[in-house]
Protein backbone atom coordinates (compact mmCIF):
# COMPACT_ATOMS: atom_id res chain seq x y z
CA UNK A 1 0.00 0.00 0.00
CA UNK A 2 1.24 3.55 -0.61
CA UNK A 3 1.40 6.02 1.62
CA UNK A 4 1.37 9.66 0.54
CA UNK A 5 4.96 11.41 1.92
CA UNK A 6 5.23 14.35 3.08
CA UNK A 7 5.05 17.68 1.21
CA UNK A 8 7.64 18.84 3.13
CA UNK A 9 10.64 18.46 1.37
CA UNK A 10 12.76 15.34 0.35
CA UNK A 11 14.80 13.03 2.36
CA UNK A 12 16.67 10.11 1.11
CA UNK A 13 14.98 7.08 3.23
CA UNK A 14 11.79 8.73 1.50
CA UNK A 15 13.08 6.56 -2.00
CA UNK A 16 12.55 2.53 -1.03
CA UNK A 17 15.03 2.11 -4.52
CA UNK A 18 17.46 4.82 -2.87
CA UNK A 19 21.52 3.45 -3.03
CA UNK A 20 21.63 0.74 -0.04
CA UNK A 21 25.68 2.14 0.36
CA UNK A 22 23.87 5.60 1.10
CA UNK A 23 21.39 4.00 3.45
CA UNK A 24 23.07 2.19 5.71
CA UNK A 25 25.72 5.18 5.92
CA UNK A 26 22.84 7.47 6.96
CA UNK A 27 21.06 4.81 9.07
CA UNK A 28 24.29 4.15 10.97
CA UNK A 29 24.53 8.27 11.32
CA UNK A 30 20.64 8.33 12.31
CA UNK A 31 21.13 5.72 14.92
CA UNK A 32 24.19 7.99 16.27
CA UNK A 33 21.44 10.85 16.58
CA UNK A 34 19.14 8.67 18.11
CA UNK A 35 21.53 8.48 21.23
CA UNK A 36 22.66 11.79 21.38
CA UNK A 37 19.61 13.53 20.47
CA UNK A 38 16.92 11.76 22.58
CA UNK A 39 15.23 9.51 19.85
CA UNK A 40 16.20 6.77 22.33
CA UNK A 41 15.50 8.53 25.34
CA UNK A 42 11.46 9.86 23.72
CA UNK A 43 11.18 5.68 22.82
CA UNK A 44 12.06 5.04 26.61
CA UNK A 45 9.66 7.22 28.05
CA UNK A 46 6.78 6.38 25.75
CA UNK A 47 7.36 2.61 26.73
CA UNK A 48 7.05 3.77 30.45
CA UNK A 49 3.42 5.04 29.64
CA UNK A 50 2.53 2.37 28.31
CA UNK A 51 4.02 -0.48 30.23
CA UNK A 52 3.05 -0.94 34.05
CA UNK A 53 6.11 -0.68 36.37
CA UNK A 54 5.22 -3.74 37.95
CA UNK A 55 4.70 -5.70 34.84
CA UNK A 56 7.28 -8.49 34.61
CA UNK A 57 5.50 -11.27 31.76
CA UNK A 58 7.28 -11.38 28.36
CA UNK A 59 6.60 -9.22 25.45
CA UNK A 60 6.44 -9.13 21.94
CA UNK A 61 7.46 -5.34 20.26
CA UNK A 62 7.37 -4.67 16.88
CA UNK A 63 9.32 -1.63 15.68
CA UNK A 64 7.63 -0.01 12.50
CA UNK A 65 10.29 1.64 10.10
CA UNK A 66 13.24 0.19 11.97
CA UNK A 67 16.26 1.19 10.12
CA UNK A 68 19.28 0.06 11.48
CA UNK A 69 17.76 -1.66 14.40
CA UNK A 70 19.10 0.29 17.39
CA UNK A 71 15.37 0.63 18.38
CA UNK A 72 14.60 -2.47 19.58
CA UNK A 73 18.08 -3.44 20.41
CA UNK A 74 17.57 -0.52 22.95
CA UNK A 75 14.55 -1.93 24.16
CA UNK A 76 15.57 -5.19 25.39
CA UNK A 77 17.99 -4.07 27.42
CA UNK A 78 16.10 -1.78 29.09
CA UNK A 79 13.27 -3.94 29.16
CA UNK A 80 15.65 -6.34 30.50
CA UNK A 81 17.28 -4.68 33.24
CA UNK A 82 13.71 -4.32 34.72
CA UNK A 83 13.42 -8.56 34.46
CA UNK A 84 10.86 -7.92 31.69
CA UNK A 85 11.62 -10.55 28.67
CA UNK A 86 10.97 -9.37 25.26
CA UNK A 87 11.09 -10.84 21.92
CA UNK A 88 11.56 -7.73 19.43
CA UNK A 89 11.31 -7.85 15.43
CA UNK A 90 11.19 -5.03 12.80
CA UNK A 91 9.12 -4.20 9.25
CA UNK A 92 11.25 -1.86 6.97
CA UNK A 93 9.85 -1.37 3.61
CA UNK A 94 13.88 -0.38 1.96
CA UNK A 95 16.08 -3.84 1.26
CA UNK A 96 18.76 -2.03 2.32
CA UNK A 97 17.76 -1.09 6.05
CA UNK A 98 16.02 -4.74 6.27
CA UNK A 99 19.13 -6.31 5.32
CA UNK A 100 21.36 -3.86 7.85
CA UNK A 101 19.05 -4.45 10.40
CA UNK A 102 18.97 -8.18 10.13
CA UNK A 103 22.89 -8.11 10.06
CA UNK A 104 22.13 -6.50 13.68
CA UNK A 105 20.73 -9.91 14.98
CA UNK A 106 16.80 -8.52 14.56
CA UNK A 107 14.52 -10.68 13.00
CA UNK A 108 13.14 -8.20 10.30
CA UNK A 109 9.82 -8.22 8.11
CA UNK A 110 10.20 -6.37 4.28
CA UNK A 111 6.71 -4.82 3.91
CA UNK A 112 5.02 -1.57 4.33
CA UNK A 113 2.94 0.36 7.24
CA UNK A 114 0.30 1.15 5.88
CA UNK A 115 -0.86 -2.81 5.60
CA UNK A 116 1.00 -4.53 8.69
CA UNK A 117 1.21 -7.92 7.41
CA UNK A 118 0.57 -9.22 10.68
CA UNK A 119 -2.91 -10.03 12.37
CA UNK A 120 -4.85 -7.86 14.25
CA UNK A 121 -3.79 -7.78 18.52
CA UNK A 122 -0.84 -10.06 17.26
CA UNK A 123 1.85 -8.13 18.98
CA UNK A 124 2.02 -6.75 22.73
CA UNK A 125 3.87 -3.38 21.65
CA UNK A 126 4.02 -1.65 18.82
CA UNK A 127 7.02 1.27 18.30
CA UNK A 128 6.84 3.82 15.65
CA UNK A 129 10.45 6.19 16.06
CA UNK A 130 11.26 9.07 13.72
CA UNK A 131 8.52 7.79 10.80
CA UNK A 132 5.60 9.84 10.82
CA UNK A 133 7.34 12.77 10.07
CA UNK A 134 7.93 10.96 6.08
CA UNK A 135 4.25 10.94 5.61
CA UNK A 136 1.53 13.42 4.84
CA UNK A 137 -1.04 14.12 7.46
CA UNK A 138 -3.70 11.24 5.87
CA UNK A 139 -0.71 8.59 5.46
CA UNK A 140 -0.33 9.12 9.09
CA UNK A 141 -3.82 8.55 10.22
CA UNK A 142 -3.65 5.36 8.14
CA UNK A 143 -0.34 4.03 9.71
CA UNK A 144 -1.63 4.79 13.52
CA UNK A 145 -4.74 3.26 12.59
CA UNK A 146 -2.16 0.20 11.90
CA UNK A 147 -0.45 0.31 14.29
CA UNK A 148 -3.54 0.40 16.73
CA UNK A 149 -4.76 -2.47 14.97
CA UNK A 150 -2.01 -4.82 15.53
CA UNK A 151 -1.23 -3.87 18.58
CA UNK A 152 -2.24 -6.31 22.28
CA UNK A 153 -1.82 -3.94 24.92
CA UNK A 154 -0.80 -0.75 23.91
CA UNK A 155 1.90 1.00 21.42
CA UNK A 156 4.31 4.39 21.53
CA UNK A 157 5.05 6.96 18.63
CA UNK A 158 8.32 8.87 19.35
CA UNK A 159 8.54 11.71 16.55
CA UNK A 160 10.43 15.22 16.09
CA UNK A 161 8.74 18.39 17.03
CA UNK A 162 8.65 21.52 14.52
CA UNK A 163 11.65 23.63 15.59
CA UNK A 164 13.48 26.20 13.94
CA UNK A 165 15.98 26.65 16.39
CA UNK A 166 16.57 22.45 16.82
CA UNK A 167 16.52 22.57 12.87
CA UNK A 168 19.38 25.84 12.62
CA UNK A 169 21.26 23.40 15.51
CA UNK A 170 21.51 20.51 13.75
CA UNK A 171 23.07 22.33 10.64
CA UNK A 172 25.51 23.60 12.64
CA UNK A 173 26.32 20.48 14.98
CA UNK A 174 25.97 17.80 11.60
CA UNK A 175 29.30 18.42 9.79
CA UNK A 176 31.40 18.58 13.69
CA UNK A 177 30.19 14.94 14.32
CA UNK A 178 31.13 13.67 10.80
CA UNK A 179 27.41 12.98 9.51
CA UNK A 180 27.46 12.20 5.73
CA UNK A 181 25.78 14.77 3.83
CA UNK A 182 22.66 12.81 2.75
CA UNK A 183 22.17 13.03 7.00
CA UNK A 184 23.24 16.34 7.41
CA UNK A 185 20.57 17.52 5.20
CA UNK A 186 17.49 15.18 6.14
CA UNK A 187 17.72 16.37 9.44
CA UNK A 188 16.73 19.51 8.97
CA UNK A 189 14.17 18.92 6.60
CA UNK A 190 13.06 16.57 9.25
CA UNK A 191 12.95 19.03 12.26
CA UNK A 192 10.64 20.87 9.27
CA UNK A 193 8.47 18.24 8.74
CA UNK A 194 8.11 17.49 12.45
CA UNK A 195 4.72 17.67 14.56
CA UNK A 196 3.26 20.06 16.96
CA UNK A 197 1.53 18.35 20.30
CA UNK A 198 -1.76 19.34 18.98
CA UNK A 199 -1.49 17.97 15.34
CA UNK A 200 -0.12 14.97 16.69
CA UNK A 201 -2.79 14.60 19.24
CA UNK A 202 -4.89 15.43 16.66
CA UNK A 203 -4.10 12.72 14.26
CA UNK A 204 -3.59 10.20 16.67
CA UNK A 205 -7.44 10.92 17.73
CA UNK A 206 -8.33 10.44 13.97
CA UNK A 207 -6.88 7.03 13.92
CA UNK A 208 -8.72 5.78 16.89
CA UNK A 209 -5.99 5.91 19.46
CA UNK A 210 -6.68 7.10 22.62
CA UNK A 211 -3.05 8.29 23.08
CA UNK A 212 -1.40 10.81 25.47
CA UNK A 213 1.27 13.38 23.38
CA UNK A 214 3.97 14.65 25.76
CA UNK A 215 6.71 16.48 24.77
CA UNK A 216 11.02 15.55 25.36
CA UNK A 217 14.31 16.56 25.41
CA UNK A 218 15.81 16.81 22.15
CA UNK A 219 12.69 18.26 19.96
CA UNK A 220 10.97 15.23 20.47
CA UNK A 221 7.11 14.47 20.75
CA UNK A 222 5.75 11.29 22.69
CA UNK A 223 2.34 9.45 22.01
CA UNK A 224 1.73 6.30 24.49
CA UNK A 225 -1.72 4.65 24.28
CA UNK A 226 -3.07 1.42 25.69
CA UNK A 227 -5.04 -0.94 24.00
CA UNK A 228 -5.31 -3.59 27.22
CA UNK A 229 -4.37 -3.98 30.54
Amino acid sequence: MSLRPSPIGTELLDDWTADAAEVETSLGNIARANRLFGGLAAVRRGLAQVIQPSYRGPLTVLDVGTGAGDVPAMVQRWLGRRGVRVRSFGLERHPAAARMARASGLWTVLGCGGALPFASRSVDIVVLSQVAHHMARDGCVTLFRECGRVARLGGVIADLRRSRAAAAGFRMVAPLLGFDRHTATDGVVSLRRGFTAPELRRLTREAGLDATVRRSYGARLVAGWRTGP
